[in-house]
């Protein structure tokens, strides 16, 4: 696994014109080694494949990191070990992650290095590759959807009226881990006036009868995620929310038809937004279609007015237009979905159509 990885980013690296790129951050670290630990650094480059941990971890990463890597153990701030790990020559081109690295470690790492290694701004240069996932890691994500699916359904046997906002979104996260996997982040359950905020927090309130009820949730299995959403009725709804309920699955299915390898994020989020702005609700329509999902539950691509990534096959994105009116309801439609070679395979398996749950 790791192996195929590190090699792919050593592609990156040469046309960078890097010498070496130092990985940095768990998650990065997780997905280019297979090191699940807390401290680690990894510097790979044309004819340097290097692991750091300290001494807290060496059994571990004996047992997790592969692919060639030469596993060293180094002091818990493993900054000081860098410039030891990497070629004798120089000058050096070290990439770094400028994205995520604070200007203080960027600092410190430099004091390290000395003058004779050029740091260099290379963000991106990891994600870019996890965008695309690999056979292993699509199972992972499918798994995370099917456990979350699961726990949803069970959950939702014991009805949704009368029971706060709070509690349904406890038993909902104990239902997930159940199934051996973890919440991928906080539930959102909003009923009636309360689902008009896109991240709001379950509150201890039941929920009533009649309304609808925003449900974004999502599994966490072996690392990787997934995430849908799900409005729920609690009553037979007519008038302005049955037809915005209606207008924002149209939007959802024209989206997801949209999604394919070929067009960029931007391209992608257009489709389904004009048929929210035609409808007159542009305005409640406020964040981007979708993103994608993997060891992280937003990572790139991004689907929205500025997402400039080509989508590619083995990209898994989120699709979820939403409607927003302050002090009456919100509506929101999810899907998980990989592109595949001409189309999509959504992994979200919950019927879209508007449901009523007592």
């Amino acid at each position: 696994m790791s192996a195929a990885r590190a090699d792919a980013l050593v592609e990156n690296v040469a046309d960078r014109e890097l010498d070496a790129v130092l990985v940095s951050g768990e998650v990065n670290v997780r997905w280019a080694t297979g090191f699940t630990g807390s401290n680690a650094l990894a510097i790979v480059g044309e004819d340097v494949r290097v692991f750091l941990t300290d001494f807290r971890y060496v059994e571990q990463a004996e047992e997790e990191v592969d692919g060639g890597f030469d596993r060293r153990r180094g002091e818990r701030d493993l900054l000081g070990d860098v410039r030891g790990a990497l070629p004798d020559r120089r000058p050096l081109r070290l990439g770094f992650d400028d994205a995520q690295m604070s200007v203080r470690t960027h600092t410190r790492l430099a004091e390290q290095v000395g003058e004779a290694i050029e740091l260099v701004a290379a963000g991106g240069i990891i994600e870019d590759l996890r965008a695309v996932k690999d056979a292993d890691e699509l199972a992972l994500v499918r798994t995370a959807a099917r456990i979350a699916d699961e726990a949803l359904r069970e959950v939702l046997g014991g009805g949704l009226a009368g029971r706060t906002e709070r509690d349904f979104a406890r038993a909902l996260e104990n239902a997930i881990r159940d199934r051996d996997a973890e919440p991928s982040f906080p539930s959102i359950v909003a009923a009636g006036p309360h689902g008009a905020l896109p991240h709001a927090e379950p509150r201890a309130v039941a929920i009533p009868e009649g309304a609808l009820v925003v449900v974004d949730w999502g599994a966490r299995y072996r690392g990787y995620c997934s995430d849908c959403t799900r409005t729920f009725a609690t009553g037979e709804l007519e008038g302005e929310a049955r037809d915005v309920y209606d207008l924002v699955l149209r939007a959802q299915r024209a989206g997801l038809e949209a999604v394919r390898p070929g067009p960029v994020g931007k391209e992608v989020d257009a489709v389904a937004r004009e048929i929210i702005d035609e409808a007159g609700h542009g305005d409640a329509f406020g964040h981007g279609l979708g993103h994608g999902v993997g060891l992280e539950v937003h990572e790139a691509p991004t689907l929205s007015k500025r997402g400039e990534q080509r989508l590619g096959a083995h990209n898994v994105v989120t699709v979820e237009p939403g409607v927003y009116l302050p002090g009456r309801f919100g509506v929101r439609i999810e899907d998980l979905a990989v592109v595949t070679e001409d189309g999509t395979e959504v992994l979200s398996s919950l019927a879209k159509e508007l449901t009523v749950v007592g």
